[in-house]
């Protein structure tokens, strides 16, 4: 008998019927991109029993040379270790956790799939919808299963030249997942330089969320997915935002909206605009 798995969300009800399942590993994801240690501290005074901590800038991003972006994928061989480490491997069931809508732990969902790792999921409405269920926290640390986790990774990356070379093709969207003000060029106070790659579409990620900040329905985001591409199909479309963590966002969303097929610019605008050369749309 084959045991079902979860690859886009996890309901609190479903995680806290599987807690202690030694085939099952949570991992806290939350961090605040202005203050990096905000998500570490928070999990050190409580978290959901048994989970992992990683962390974006450390474990979730590879290194900066002032030119790759904010984020940079990590290397393949250090990620798959540090997964490893952490208890990710074979037959393993990934649920991912932060306190901002998904946006964080979507990378690590992302970089999972991208990996091959089909077994990941969301907890949908994050902590606060955990402690709304009345889930209880703990601040006793995890002493996690070591294992192997073995990449296998996919065709799913854009460099930035892929990027540029393929500016006005027909068969090409980009999808930028910042705010639209960001997006617009306005109120830029992450990146040195405002504005979009030309051409780019605006799908703020935080619009797949209900007021509720969980995920809306499969159906309505088919249909507001649908607006924004116009027609085109999900292998056409590119998706960036301001370093490569938002975007995944939106990656989930198409997946959830039985969308899947689209790639990601990891090194997005943070990358983009760190070259003059290439242009910018405001």
């Amino acid at each position: 008998m084959s045991v079902a798995i979860h690859t886009t969300l996890v309901e609190a009800a479903t995680l806290a019927s599987h807690l202690g399942d030694p085939a099952w590993v949570v991992v806290d994801c939350r961090h605040d991109l202005a203050n990096p240690a905000t998500g570490e501290t928070a999990y050190a005074q409580g978290h959901i029993p048994g989970a992992v901590f990683l962390h974006l800038d450390r474990d979730l991003s590879g290194p900066k040379s002032g030119r790759n972006g904010r984020h940079p994928l990590p290397e393949v061989a250090a990620l798959a270790a540090t997964l490893g480490r952490v208890g990710l491997g074979p037959g393993i069931q990934v649920v991912a956790y932060d306190d901002c809508g998904g946006m964080m732990a979507g990378r690590l969902w992302w970089l999972l799939r991208w990996l091959g790792h089909e077994a990941v999921a969301l907890l949908d409405g994050g902590l606060p919808a955990w402690t709304a269920a009345g889930g209880a926290l703990t601040a006793e640390l995890p002493a996690p299963a070591v294992r192997t986790f073995t990449p296998a990774p996919r065709g799913w990356v854009l460099s930035a030249v892929e990027v540029l070379d393929g500016l006005g093709q027909p068969g090409r969207i980009i999808v930028d997942a910042r705010a639209p003000d960001r997006f617009r060029g306005e109120n830029e106070t992450v990146d040195p330089v405002g504005g979009h790659i030309p051409g780019a579409r605006n799908r703020f990620f935080r619009d797949n969320l209900g007021s509720d900040g969980r995920f809306k329905p499969a159906e309505q985001l088919r249909q507001e997915w649908a607006e924004t591409l116009a027609g085109f199909a999900p292998e056409a479309v590119v998706h960036q935002c301001g370093s490569g963590v938002s975007a995944c966002h939106n990656l989930l969303a198409m997946e959830i909206a039985g969308l899947p097929g689209s790639r990601l610019y990891a090194g997005s605008w943070s990358e983009w605009c760190a070259d003059p050369a290439r242009p910018v749309a405001r």
